[in-house]
């Protein structure tokens, strides 16, 4: 009887000095991270899942050692409605302030949806010096400003892919298709906005006038178009190889499913944000195997080559019942709470200017690659996950599977090409 008590009273304490480190933790003063997004819109909705997930972790394991007391996160979100039409700059701004003034962020993580907002706010954070991980906006500009007044701009960081990555890795693809078959003829369709354009008139300036590449036509598309038909056969007329297309709005997915009942006999490969997620395959009634759609950041996409990758997906399927559908923003969103505090721990403190430093030193294999920043305070990406972060280029292919075509670094499979469509060389 004597053992079995104190068996009993070894194992209870056992459990007490296990469990101590996270009853500590969320006994002590939390560290306020502020997520000011656009809850509307599934990369934000999908980014902030990411954040809870990441936190949720840090938490379970006691949280983070900042000077030898152990410190849980705590989230507090905003809707700061960024993506919607007609929102204002200013009630962005108003939501960062919000959160820094009167809920004491002591971080902003994943920050503002729209390029013109986060850039806005980073004089916000500048003022108040609150570090600010972003994991949306995709402007170069943030960067430069980062360069050009680094003591003002220095607690401003991107996780994500930028617009710059984004022209390499459609550049990289175009000339991978070159390579492979020979091609050079191509259609552009694009979504009549601003990002959608730019993104157009740089892949003609930058990839298809340096590589010889002749764009055969051209056409916009004002948000909410429906019908692609007319353009298809435009783009079948002038015997366009390949159709590159720039779309971030629902309809958008229409266009393959005209491509392929039309049998144009041209490749399909760009970017159609919702084509990026598993539920394409039924939401577009599995008439869209043979396209090819950019995954902006690895992770958001299972990459087999990339285990982090793979354990992230799972991750995140496994706590919320379903699979990751945006092909922008997740990842960065969970591998920016690892960063920060990984940073917090080397600085032993939560001083910004401390903080900052450290992050500015991270260098972590994470579900994207191999996380580190350049000096204007963006992620680096590029072809090898062992140095940098990845996005890639997957295709959709019978019976419903994505299948990571590009880079050839984490390359799954080979491209298969449109019936009708065959190889110059």
């Amino acid at each position: 009887m004597l053992k079995k008590v104190l068996s009993v009273s070894l194992l209870v304490g056992v459990l007490v000095l296990w469990s101590l480190p996270i009853q500590q933790a969320a006994a002590a003063e939390p560290i306020i991270l502020g997520v000011p997004t656009s809850l509307g819109f599934l990369e934000g909705k999908e980014g902030l899942f990411c954040v809870n997930m990441a936190v949720d972790e840090v938490n379970a394991k006691g949280g983070v050692n900042v000077g030898g007391e152990m410190r849980p996160f705590k989230v507090v979100a905003i809707d700061a409605r960024g993506a919607e039409p007609g929102v204002p700059v200013a009630d962005v701004i108003r939501a960062h302030k919000k959160l820094i003034l009167e809920d004491k962020a002591n971080f902003i993580v994943f920050g503002s949806f729209r390029s013109e907002c986060a850039i806005a706010c980073m004089d916000v954070v500048g003022k108040y010096k609150v570090p600010m991980l972003l994991g949306t906006a995709m402007s170069p500009a943030m960067e430069k400003k980062v360069k050009t007044n680094y003591d003002k701009y220095k607690y401003t960081f991107r996780v994500c892919l930028n617009a710059v990555y984004l022209i390499k890795y459609l550049g990289g693809t175009m000339a991978y298709l070159n390579k492979q078959f020979g091609f050079n003829r191509v259609f552009i369709m694009n979504q009549d906005v601003a990002w959608a354009r730019k993104t157009g008139d740089l892949m003609i300036k930058l990839v298809f006038e340096k590589m010889g590449w002749e764009v055969v036509g051209r056409q916009a598309f004002p948000t909410g178009s429906s019908d692609f038909s007319a353009a298809l056969m435009k783009a079948k007329a002038k015997k366009a190889q390949v159709i590159l297309p720039i779309f971030d709005m629902p309809q958008s997915g229409i266009l393959v499913k005209q491509w392929k009942s039309m049998r144009v006999p041209a490749l399909v490969a760009g970017f159609i944000s919702p084509l990026a997620g598993p539920a394409a395959w039924k939401t577009f009634d599995r008439k869209i195997d043979g396209a090819m759609n950019s995954i902006f950041e690895i992770g958001n996409i299972p990459a087999p080559k990339v285990p982090k990758s793979v354990e992230f997906f799972n991750k995140y399927r496994k706590r919320y019942g379903k699979s990751i559908e945006a092909g922008h923003s997740p990842a960065p969103a969970y591998e920016m709470i690892y960063i920060l505090k990984d940073a917090i721990e080397r600085a032993g403190s939560l001083d910004s200017d401390k903080v900052v430093a450290e992050i500015e030193k991270t260098d972590r294999m994470g579900a994207m690659g191999r996380i580190r920043f350049n000096k204007g305070h963006q992620v680096i990406y590029g072809q090898d996950p062992n140095e940098t972060a990845l996005g890639c280029m997957a295709q959709w292919q019978k019976p419903g599977k994505r299948v990571i075509v590009y880079p050839e670094s984490i390359a799954e499979g080979k491209i298969q090409l449109p019936p009708g469509l065959k190889p110059v060389k």
